[in-house]
């Protein structure tokens, strides 16, 4: 078996694992890279290797930054099947449709702006069109949870459920050696999904470290700041804007509002979830109870609908995401997406980020140079489309919510496995985060560790 690291190598973004092994080459996962514009255009355009000499990909989860590549992929010529959990496919077949669109409309709006200015500078074309994504949908193939799925002769796969959004997987490959992948590990206690599952022996290890050398605040105190958020903000008269991933993070926030609302701990005031993406999502979370965790299903038990409360309002057409900003506050507009890279929330911090009355709440992880980080390490003045914006609202946190576990939990989960394992790789973390994680495996298992390059390839055996 070969190992090549083709993206989420010494960054956060992009997850790509090429595995070569029973005369196949598969990828696990095949995400968009994140990160400064220009970079992020290229890495995402111009794969390692031609689509066709793929046969098949296995994917993690739904996430953009795991799954978002896969229509580049199909329009480089991948013509094999996409196996991952029902759960993720129903999101994917949004997910992939959205990304194609804000693609398409943000070339469009860019070019727009570039012929206003004098035509000058090429046409710019958007990475990948809805009739990419359409190509690309037919390829999933459902494979359930604990179901052993043969890829090829002496090979097959197993999904277990990682814990980090709906559908979620870690997955472990079994030829002649056993290749574990963890995807995206998440946290135990999180609202709406089940915990992170323990994984059977592997004899190596593909490991996310986001979060490698910090620790998170307790989920339990997630629901008061979120309360002191809303009630400060509100009494500002101001309004709360909410960067939020429209998969996973969109439902907690809502789920989250939707208890305070039934305590009557914050104000009767409006809540929009202003995105398509959003809206359709939250209607496959309806269709997966099977994936909910205990809290969650007693809503259904009690026949509420654990996504939708009287004071909340879902948007689709632009027309009404645009009567948003003729709105006087308090409110809370929840829009993607999470790391303020795309789509419609950036309309609405470009109308609200000057006034101080308002409220910018950042609510997970955010890759280096993408917008969110930049407000979050509360820089003065940040671009918004291209023109330079005053930072005068408030930016506030919140991380209890954050859908990676930190240091003590990756060392727990990682734990039962550490018997057998011969090597652990480290990607999908930043540099710092990935060599903390590394000296907290060596010291506390004595484990190998390795932070592979893009590029790299490993034997193993």
């Amino acid at each position: 078996m070969k190992l090549t690291f083709w993206g989420a190598a010494g960054t956060v973004t992009g997850s790509m694992h090429l595995v070569e092994t029973a005369g196949k080459r598969i990828l696990l996962d095949c995400g968009m890279f994140q990160g400064r514009r220009k970079e992020s255009d290229a890495k995402n355009r111009n794969l390692p290797f031609p689509g066709s000499s793929i046969d098949t990909v296995v994917l993690s989860h739904a996430h953009i930054d795991h799954s978002g590549n896969l229509p580049t992929l199909v329009k480089n010529g991948f013509r094999g099947p996409i196996y991952t959990t029902p759960a993720t496919i129903d999101l994917c077949g949004w997910m992939l449709r959205d990304t194609a669109h804000i693609s398409e409309k943000d070339a469009e709006f860019l070019n727009k702006r570039r012929m206003s200015r004098g035509g000058n500078g090429e046409v710019i074309q958007p990475l990948y069109t809805m009739a990419d994504a359409e190509r690309t949908l037919p390829l999933f193939q459902p494979v359930d949870y604990h179901k052993p799925h043969k890829l090829a002769d002496g090979l097959s796969y197993t999904a277990y459920d990682a814990g980090h959004m709906l559908g979620s997987s870690s997955v472990v490959l079994e030829g002649d050696v056993r290749l574990a992948f963890s995807g995206d590990i998440g946290r135990p206690g999180l609202p709406i999904i089940r915990d992170p599952e323990t994984l059977p022996a592997a004899d190596y290890l593909i490991m996310e470290s986001t979060y490698g050398g910090r620790l998170h605040k307790t989920t339990g105190s997630v629901v008061n700041k979120l309360a002191d958020v809303v009630n400060r903000t509100a009494r500002r008269g101001g309004k709360i804007v909410v960067p939020a991933f429209a998969v996973g993070r969109t439902q907690q926030l809502v789920l989250l509002l939707h208890q305070l609302a039934n305590e009557n701990r914050i104000p009767n005031i409006p809540i929009f979830v202003d995105s398509p993406l959003a809206v359709n999502v939250t209607a496959v979370h309806r269709d997966h109870p099977e994936c909910f965790d205990e809290a969650t299903r007693v809503y259904l038990s009690n026949g509420e609908d654990p996504f939708g409360f009287k004071r909340l309002v879902y948007i689709r057409e632009v027309a009404e995401s645009k009567k948003l900003n003729s709105l006087h506050g308090p409110l809370v507009v929840i829009s993607a997406s999470g790391m303020c890279e795309a789509g419609r929330v950036l309309h609405h911090l470009r109308n609200n980020i000057e006034d101080p009355r308002n409220t910018v709440l950042i609510t997970g992880f955010q890759a280096q140079d993408t917008l969110g980080r930049k407000l979050v390490e509360k820089q003065e003045e940040v671009l918004i489309f291209g023109e330079p914006m005053r930072v005068r609202a408030e930016i506030a946190s919140l991380d209890e919510l954050s859908g990676h576990a930190d240091y003590s939990e990756l060392l727990r989960w990682v734990e039962p496995l550490t018997p057998k394992l011969k090597r652990v790789f480290l990607v999908h973390g930043e540099p710092v985060q990935q060599q903390a994680l590394a000296k907290l495996l060596q010291t506390t298992y004595g484990l190998r560790v390795e932070i592979p390059s893009p590029g790299v390839s490993f034997d193993l055996d």
